[in-house]
């Protein structure tokens, strides 16, 4: 594989699922320098993208659940309600309420994954200050520990 392609594969994977990319720097023999910069800058790319846009993608998603709410009235059936108060919803308005921005902020787009992670952090703490710089210091810490782990494990 070329270096341009171990590189953009490092990176677009960085975008998604952040947590597991850095195991992939030592299998394609990168240094740990490179590895890192190409997690934290495909990480930070993709949180920017999606925690800017996240006003966009839920609005679109409102506009799309009205459209089948009006569907569905339309053709005379019963509209199926969601539950406001699911085992999901406490689970998340607990975690905001424990950890709060700052934990959300650093931890979301870690174990979930950069595109979920981010929106939600954004969904709830987007009038904040701070809150994409804590996003970005939450790439720059977790891929400093997951490449010294990869590292430490895999060479």
């Amino acid at each position: 594989m070329i270096l341009l392609e171990k590189y953009l594969s490092i990176f677009f994977l960085a975008t998604v699922k952040f947590m597991f990319t850095p195991f992939l720097g030592p299998a394609e023999n990168l240094s740990f320098i490179e590895t890192y910069i190409l997690c934290v800058s495909g990480g930070i790319v993709s949180a920017g993208i999606f925690y800017f846009l996240s006003d966009y993608f839920m609005h679109n998603s409102r506009v799309k659940q009205l459209k089948k709410n009006q569907s569905q009235i339309d053709k005379g059936e019963k509209i199926k309600l969601k539950k406001k108060f699911t085992k999901k919803n406490r689970i998340i308005v607990k975690t905001k309420m424990t950890i709060g921005q700052v934990g959300l902020s650093l931890w979301a787009p870690f174990f979930l994954s950069v595109p979920i992670g981010t929106i939600i952090v954004a969904k709830f703490f987007r009038k904040k200050r701070g809150t994409f710089i804590l996003i970005c210091v939450g790439m720059l810490l977790n891929a400093f520990i997951m490449t010294s782990l990869a590292y430490l494990l895999l060479e």
